[in-house]
């Protein structure tokens, strides 16, 4: 029996599936940071098609499904669109294919706007981790603007780059005021994009520290940034750790794939920061991290496949 068993499975999938797409394209980015090529290309193969088949889901709703598309686009789960094709991006861009990122990073750009003011009007008081994702699809932008940049890319866009970086924290601020801190301890899985937010801002600082274009007293101030940034986010990291420890949560959910992003993410943060900032031993933290995202993917994608076939044996 496949777990997989067609357009009926994934047809259904709510936006919060795009999680999937971005853990499984920032532990490419992070498998190539340490050097484990093939590894890496597998895991982006996933991304891809996975991006592909939800890009397709999501067109079909834009186009025959308007009502739903709207419904889903007032959630903030909406914004995995972005940082999912931000993230896949990235890593296209890291193995050469400048052209393609560049046109995801202008698709990004087309659908962040909209999706975020959709979002920011239907924001409420206590609001869960995915809340988070208005800095996760803003910084995403950053990093692969950045990243296409520092590939030789126009340098307007490292000045864009460093505009959402700056926006993207203001975000997490105006989210972290909204984060019901109970999900901390009762959360399905997007509460660790609290602290996964804080990553990928920090691995936007590292690109944006690591360009020539900031120099002096501008580039002090990156550093310093990015370094704060990624001190919070391994705060975040034990907090949250702690919290799966005391308050396990052992039934499959899909926001669980809203976990495994973050933990690739701060990995790949320290693996980027370690050396624009000069700090040698974020390198080998950075990799032990890498291994336990891996870990959980592993185990994440086997929960998902065992939940599936229990559905369809109750089912049959």
């Amino acid at each position: 029996m496949s777990p997989f068993p067609g357009r009926g499975w994934w047809a259904g999938l709510p936006p919060a599936a795009g999680a999937a797409v971005m853990a499984t394209g920032i532990l490419s980015v992070g498998l190539h940071l340490t050097g484990h090529e093939a590894l890496s290309l597998v895991a982006l193969v996933v991304a891809a098609a996975l991006w592909l088949v939800l890009a397709a889901d999501f067109t079909t709703r834009l186009l025959a499904d308007r009502r739903r598309f709207r419904a889903e686009a007032d959630t903030p789960a909406a914004l995995t669109a972005v940082a999912a094709t931000t993230v896949l991006g990235t890593r296209l861009c890291l193995l050469g294919w400048q052209t393609t990122a560049a046109a995801l990073l202008a698709l990004a750009a087309a659908l962040w706007p909209g999706l975020l003011l959709h979002v920011l009007r239907h924001w409420r008081r206590r609001m869960p981790g995915a809340g988070f994702l208005v800095c996760v699809a803003t910084q995403g932008l950053a990093v692969l603007a950045a990243t296409l940049a520092a590939a030789g890319a126009p340098v307007w866009l490292d000045q864009a780059a460093l505009a959402l970086f700056l926006l993207g924290l203001v975000l997490y601020v105006a989210a972290l005021l909204r984060f019901d801190l109970r999900e901390v301890a009762a959360g399905s899985g997007d509460h660790w994009v609290a602290g996964g937010a804080l990553s990928i801002s920090a691995l936007a600082g590292s690109k944006l520290t690591a360009s020539p274009v900031w120099t002096g007293a501008a580039h002090t101030a990156l550093r310093t940034v990015t370094l704060i940034l990624l001190a919070l986010s391994l705060a975040w990291y034990v907090v949250l750790l702690g919290a799966e420890l005391r308050h396990p949560r052992h039934r499959y959910d899909i926001r669980r794939w809203s976990t495994v992003f973050p933990l690739g993410m701060t990995a790949t943060a320290c693996l980027s920061v370690a050396e624009p900032a000069g700090i040698a031993w974020l390198r080998p933290l950075g990799e032990v991290l890498l291994w336990i995202a891996v870990g959980a993917c592993v185990l994440t994608c086997a929960a998902m496949i065992t939940s599936r076939r229990r559905l369809e044996h109750v089912s049959d």
